[in-house]
Formats: structure tokens, sequence, C-alpha cells
């Protein structure tokens, strides 16, 4: 028995050993000639992490692997990269007639998993339930998408051994201290894909977690800018709300970040401005006569975000632009890689709000301002 135990302790260390050479090699070009599998390629983050992964910036991947279940939007993509003429499109129009392979299939199908994750190295779980009101009202729906799926992923490698290097899971800010379904949700999948590096010392398994993505479609921005229009009122929850901002490619950013940089069962998370949504909203409205209305919290919904509790600050790091959260699991945690200053606190949208006049520069800056009509992408909805 003891031997046994020594042997799997060396397997564990021997598995552990190879994965901080693969993380190293990482380091400038996370994704250079790997085989890249996006379960809910088609969102709103599948979508701009593909078109970063098709410019050649994480590196030259050998394949994308795009995995969803709706082909609608799978068509839409490939024509809408078919069409793609101009001059400094050109080399993510040729990546995508050479690199990129669509499959229909469903996180919740294990045989469509496992037949996805064949040949991939680095798989980006991005297939969700997000939408909070609609997780509340069909709550197994979202168990079957949040939770089953990512075992379904874990089953696969493990079941089938498949040479899968890594797995980075997309997570929210509702995985914090959860009050609503899909929150409950993330926070499961974010343990499974955990307790994964346990049983796969050749496979490792990260995280990413942040909150509102801006002008995401059914986000606040593109509702406010319907709604001043329209004429008004503009609707807000409550006068209290907050909210983290950042935009979809700073998302991908975090994605690409983990890949390249982070240890097994470590969460990274970003640290972006928050405000008020009643100051969004002011800021967008301008001089114009619209009155703003609250209309009260939504089922599930959190007057601020937390991207970090109270009880894993303690455990939480600065890594260069981004916390890092060590594993709850003491088997993984390595503590020669959590030397950067303690966060100490919890990470609240409200800790740190901007002033009106930051909050109206981050949204000219990014051109979210109604006279700038900005293209909302995707269905990243909160």
């Amino acid at each position: 028995m003891h031997t046994s135990r020594m042997r799997g302790r060396r397997c564990h260390a021997n598995g552990l050993a190879r994965r901080d050479k693969l993380t190293k090699a990482m380091d400038l070009a996370p994704l250079e000639g790997k085989r890249v599998l996006i379960t809910g390629g088609t969102g709103s983050l599948g979508k701009v992490l593909l078109h970063r992964l098709l410019s050649g910036s994480a590196g030259a991947v050998a394949k994308i692997i795009v995995f969803s279940r709706d082909e609608a939007k799978q068509h839409a993509l490939r024509v809408e990269y078919l069409h793609r003429g101009a001059a400094t499109d050109e080399i993510i129009y040729q990546n995508f007639a050479r690199l990129l392979e669509f499959r229909i299939g469903d996180v919740r199908d294990f045989h469509a998993v496992a037949a996805a994750l064949r040949g991939a190295d680095v798989v980006f779980n991005a297939a969700a339930l997000k939408q909070v009101p609609t997780c509340e009202y069909f709550p197994f729906e979202a168990v079957s998408t949040n939770i089953y799926g990512p075992e379904n992923i874990v089953r696969a490698i493990r079941d089938l051994h498949l040479p899968v290097e890594t797995v980075i899971g997309i997570s929210t800010d509702k995985a914090v201290l959860p009050v609503n379904v899909m929150g409950m949700t993330k926070s499961i999948q974010e343990r499974i894909f955990a307790r994964a590096n346990l049983d796969l010392p050749d496979t490792r398994f990260a995280l990413v977690r942040y909150g509102n993505v801006l002008a995401s479609r059914g986000s606040v921005i593109p509702l406010f800018h319907e709604q001043i229009r329209a004429g008004g009122p503009v609707t807000i929850t409550d006068w209290r709300m907050t909210r983290f901002l950042l935009d979809l490619n700073e998302a991908v950013d975090v994605v690409l970040a983990a890949t390249a940089g982070a240890n097994p069962g470590e969460t990274y998370i970003p640290r972006v401005p928050a405000a008020l949504i009643a100051d969004v909203a002011k800021c967008l409205i301008g001089d114009r006569q619209i009155k703003t209305v609250a209309t009260g919290i939504r089922p599930g919904e959190k007057l601020h975000e937390c991207l970090v509790s109270a009880e894993e600050a303690v455990r939480t790091i600065q890594r260069g632009a981004y916390y890092v959260i060590a594993p709850i699991l003491p088997e993984l945690r390595r503590p020669e890689a959590m030397t950067g200053p303690l966060l100490e606190t919890e990470y609240l949208s409200s800790g740190d709000v901007m002033t009106v006049e930051e909050t109206r520069a981050l949204l000219v800056e990014r051109r979210l301002m109604v006279e700038d009509r900005p293209q909302m992408e995707g269905e990243f909805l909160r």
C-alpha cells in the first residue's frame, strides 16, 4: 500500500513538473502550434476569442475548433469570415480558411464533447447559460449546461486518456457567495475543474472570473441607448447598484493571461474600474431631458459585484495586471507561486467607484456614448 502511494505521488509530481515546463514555454506565445477547442464558440466571448486567435497575436495556432449547438450562429460566423476583404483583415481571412473547423454539439452530450476533444491541446469552456432570471426560472437547465458540461469535459479527458494540456474554465462574479442559480452552477464548475487537477496531473485546469461586459447585447449600455433614443425613461434597478466595467477584448486578455501563466487550480481576476449604474445612465443621457426611474432588483440579482470574497482574499495575490486566487484544495497550492502582495480584503465593485467624470471619460474612450452608435457584440446577458 505504501509503495502504491509513493508511486502515485511520484506520478503526480512528474505531471506537475511537465506542466511547469509547458507553462514556461507558453509565456510568450501561449498557443503557438496548439490545437484549440472553444466550447460555446459562437457566443460573444467565443467570437472575440476566435478573432484574437486568428490574428496570431497569441501564437500561430495549428487548429481552432468552434463547438456549439447553434447551427445558425455557426453559419453566420462562417459567412462573416468568408466576406472579409479589407487589407487589414487579410491575415485573419487566410487563417480562417486554413485553420477553422466548426462542430455542432452540446456540452451536455458526453459523446459530442468526447469527439470534439480528440486532438485538442487547449480547451476554453465558454459554453454556459448566463442570463440570471432565465436560470432562476429554469434551474435544472442551468445545472445541465454549467455543471454537467464541465464534468463531461473532465470525464472525457480522464476516461478516454486524452492528451489535453490545458483547460480554462470561464466563470463569473456571480460564482462568489452566490445568491442565484447562475452563480451557484458556475461556482460548482470552478470546483469541478479545480478538483480535476488531482485526477489528471498531465492536464492543467485553471479558471478566469470576471463581471459585467461593456456593450454586450442584453447588457445595460445597449438597453440605455435604446431607451434614450426612444425618449425615455431610462430604467435602472437600484440607485446604489455598482458594476465592474470591462470590454470583451479585456475579457479575452484575462483568458490568455491565465493560459500563459496560471498554475493548476488558480483563478485569474482582472483588476478593472467600477461605476455606479446610475452614473452610467447620467453620462449617457447628457443634456437630454429624459427621466431616470428605479424599477427594483431582478430575481437573483446582486446590488454589487464581488470578484473575490473575504474568504478568498487571504489566498489572493497581485500578479501583474491581475489578482490570482490560489486553489482551495491544499494539495494544489504552491507557496512559491504566491509571492506577490496579498489582497487581504474582498474585491467589490462598491469598493473604489469612479466619479461621474471618470465614468464619462471611460465611456467616451470606449466609444460607447449614444452618438457613437457602437456595435453591440454577442449575447453575454448579465
